[in-house]
């Protein structure tokens, strides 16, 4: 019956490292940078998966004290701290993270960059309904953010002047542009 039920000893230790695992990793997230889930990065992800499976798991390893889960914690949550710290140069950020991507420009759906996101005609449609569009000409330009939302700048003619926010993406593009 020991091996259904456990000892009752046995159940309090469980409790307390789980208590005690719970509690050391909000303190040690507390520590980090605040961000909201939608604005979770691979990496913030990644961290995020790593912590929840070290406070679930550890306190019901027999083979494993609260040390060993905090030491596991700290050095996850360190190592995910560098990563975000090399994530503000410019040339490792490229390989974190990929760059925003321009799916429409002025009414016109760039299908090589929608391929690129593997997203289809009806995905990009869903999302643009999603934000109140209803017809391709009201959009003058719909970017795929680093993080996946979809940002939509309306209006604006052929003729005008590209917006600042989206030159550096325009400028990524073949052909240096998309118009």
């Amino acid at each position: 019956m020991d091996h259904l039920f456990g000892g009752a000893g046995e159940l309090g230790w469980v409790a307390a490292k789980a208590f005690l695992l719970y509690l050391t990793a909000v303190f040690a997230l507390r520590l980090g940078k605040r961000r909201a889930l939608a604005d979770l990065s691979p990496f913030d992800f990644v961290a995020a998966v790593a912590v929840g499976a070290v406070v679930g798991r550890l306190p019901s390893a027999a083979d494993s004290s609260y040390l060993a889960g905090a030491a596991t914690l700290f050095a996850v949550l360190a190592a995910h701290r560098c990563v975000t710290r090399l994530h503000e140069f410019p040339g490792f950020a490229r390989f974190l993270e990929d760059f925003p991507r321009l799916l429409v420009a002025h009414g016109r759906v760039l299908d090589r960059e929608l391929r690129r996101c593997g997203m289809t005609r009806g995905d990009l449609y869903g999302l643009l309904r999603q934000r109140g569009v209803g017809e391709l000409a009201e959009v003058r330009f719909a970017v795929l953010e680093q993080r996946g939302q979809l940002s939509v700048i309306r209006g604006g003619g052929e003729g005008d002047a590209d917006p600042e926010l989206v030159r550096d993406i325009l400028a990524r593009l073949p052909g240096q542009g998309a118009r």
